[in-house]
């Protein structure tokens, strides 16, 4: 079974009132908590990779250790680049077998995104990939994506429709105020979604996948093990599960997890490194880190997304 794109998932998802999920992996652990937890609830899957876990793993063995997963669960599955920052990855990402990219254009001004986004999107088409693009700046720093609050901006919707005209882009990253990381808001400020600009997005573009990038909830729970266990995250706030499944309802037919998975795998390495502080085989302290990324993720998919049993 081939990778699939996110063309059907979206228009299964935007027509049912769900979101899929859309995590980033950077090992084989990670991959299999993911999957493992998906095949359980028969949920689809966007697996994605950054720039970053590209460096870090390597593209072949990320995408080896993805086409495992796909012959392992037989679930469908979508092989995307999250947030390439020119045409030079994300020809290299089409080329190397990924079924989606994304062509993060929002540094620059509307006319040059739009031309930059045109280019990958002529490539990626010719080829049979779904191109996913982003109007507004997230704030907040992740792998390599790195914005101050002061550079941060919402997503104008009376821009959207043209970008979306003149580029062809298959679905659309908007800020509507989630953040990358997993410090996301000042001390003391409540975090919230301007819904209103979701809203307004989705009456001009109906039908339109939308994706929110920076969803991660930043579970308490972890925090406070990892704190326990000689970590620091006294400040670390989310999104609130309730504004991602009222997200999930509206137009947004993607939401991406990545700052959860990191601090999943850390407290089950951080808890069981403090209880057998002997140990020293990989397989034994990743192994607790494994298991709480498919908890997660099955939380996620049944209780967030909503995409359980859509496979």
């Amino acid at each position: 079974m081939p990778f699939v794109t996110s063309g059907g998932m979206f228009r299964d998802a935007y027509g049912g009132g769900y979101a899929v999920g859309a995590f980033n992996v950077n090992n084989m652990e990670i991959i299999q908590g993911i999957t493992e937890a998906a095949a359980e609830v028969r949920a689809p899957l966007i697996l994605q990779v950054s720039a970053g876990a590209r460096k870090y793993a390597k593209h072949v063995y990320l995408l080896k250790l993805v086409e495992a997963a796909l012959e392992d669960t037989g679930l469908p599955i979508c092989l995307h680049l999250d947030h390439g920052e020119n045409f030079e990855i994300c020809r290299s990402c089409v080329d190397g077998g990924f079924t989606s990219v994304m062509i993060d254009g929002s540094r620059h001004t509307f006319e040059e995104n739009v031309r930059l986004t045109s280019e990958v999107v002529k490539y990626a088409h010719d080829r049979g990939v779904v191109v996913e693009g982003e109007l507004g700046r997230l704030s907040g720093v992740e792998d390599d994506v790195s914005v101050a609050d002061e550079d941060a901006q919402f997503t104008r919707p009376d821009e959207v429709e043209e970008f979306v005209s003149r580029t062809g882009v298959d679905s659309l990253a908007i800020a509507i105020g989630t953040s990358h990381g997993a410090y996301k808001f000042k001390p003391g400020q409540k975090p919230r979604l301007r819904f209103d600009i979701l809203e307004d997005v989705g009456k001009r573009l109906p039908g339109f996948p939308i994706v929110l990038h920076g969803a991660s909830s930043v579970a308490p729970e972890f925090a406070e093990i990892i704190n326990r266990n000689g970590g620091a995250m006294p400040d670390a706030v989310g999104i609130p599960e309730d504004m991602l499944r009222e997200a999930a309802k509206m137009a947004v037919c993607k939401i991406n997890i990545d700052t959860d998975l990191r601090m999943a795998m850390t407290a089950g390495i951080r808890e069981h490194m403090a209880a057998n502080p002997s140990h020293f085989d990989p397989r034994e302290y990743l192994r607790p880190g494994r298991d709480n990324i498919r908890a997660l993720v099955r939380n996620k998919l049944v209780n967030v997304l909503g995409c359980d049993g859509k496979a």
